[in-house]
């Protein structure tokens, strides 16, 4: 199976089957944005990812949407495909997510017409996106941490993707939880996100005095949130939290599934530096 055939099959568990469809045999697919009314035709080179898709035009809009509303977002949909791509990496889901966070800003229908590209275009496109591996951070929250995402990965049509972020205090690592489960409806249709955090703190933190914290959560998946635990313990990792979110596919994977789940969770924390900055606490409960 090809990186290609493997990110649109990961893609399709996490949104659904209509996201992106195949109209040929030369690699062109239509990418529908979920929950907005514009239909990109994006065209695959033979040897993606090494080289870039491109976004061939406009299939179709939605007839709510108001003229030139197709435009702008292919507009905002090409920059942004150049600000995601990283040669040899898969970029899909990146990229969809983006769109989606960037196209929340902008009403997709409204009495009148979009204005011309030269004027309306100009403050979404220009958004400088945060670095590639904070993608999933919304744009429009500062307060929002900076999530670290891994690349999804697929066995037997059940989909893995882990994340992680810094994190000051059981209380911050509930909210962000809940914030981020809020506001990616995707991610909260998953059927397991197993959660852990390694928290440490000192007399200049938030919580005033030197404590050491550590939890984790099956979210159905029995043992897998006190795996994610022993990763970080195993890694020396402090004040993070990682999330492994999973997509049944249909097919039970038995003990691989811990497996998979540690390694993309190892993926994540390798990926974000985490287990290059944590600082391991000299107090008693390490």
């Amino acid at each position: 199976m090809s990186q290609l055939e493997s990110e649109i099959l990961a893609i399709r568990a996490i949104y659904s089957d209509d996201v992106l469809q195949s109209i040929n045999q030369d690699y062109t697919y239509i990418l529908s944005i979920p929950s907005h009314p514009v239909v990109l035709r994006v065209r695959f080179p033979v040897d993606y990812p090494i080289s870039q898709p491109v976004i061939d035009g406009v299939e179709s809009t939605g007839g709510a949407a108001p003229k030139g509303y197709g435009s702008y977002v292919l507009e905002v949909a090409r920059v942004t495909l150049d600000q995601v791509w990283n040669a040899g990496d898969v970029c899909l889901y990146d990229l969809i997510q983006e769109l989606e966070s960037l196209l929340e800003k902008q009403p997709s229908s409204h009495d009148g017409e979009v204005e011309s590209m030269e004027a309306q275009a100009l403050e979404p496109v220009s958004v400088e996106l945060p670095p590639r591996s904070n993608l999933t951070a919304s744009l429009a929250d500062l307060s929002f941490p900076s999530w670290v995402v891994s690349a999804p990965t697929i066995e037997k049509k059940s989909v893995f993707i882990a994340r992680a972020c810094t994190v000051a205090s059981p209380a911050e690592a509930s909210a962000y939880i809940s914030q981020l489960l809020a506001r990616d409806k995707k991610l909260a249709k998953a059927t397991h996100n197993i959660t852990a955090y390694r928290i440490h703190s000192t007399p200049n933190s938030p919580l005033g005095k030197e404590l050491v914290y550590q939890d984790c959560d099956d979210n159905g998946e029995t043992a897998a949130g006190g795996r994610l635990l022993h990763l970080l313990q195993v890694m020396d990792v402090w004040n993070v939290l990682v999330m492994v979110s999973r997509w049944y596919g249909g097919v039970k994977l038995g003990p691989d599934r811990f497996r998979i789940i540690s390694a993309v969770a190892r993926e994540v924390l390798v990926q974000g530096g985490f287990h290059q900055t944590s600082k391991v606490p000299k107090s008693k409960g390490n």
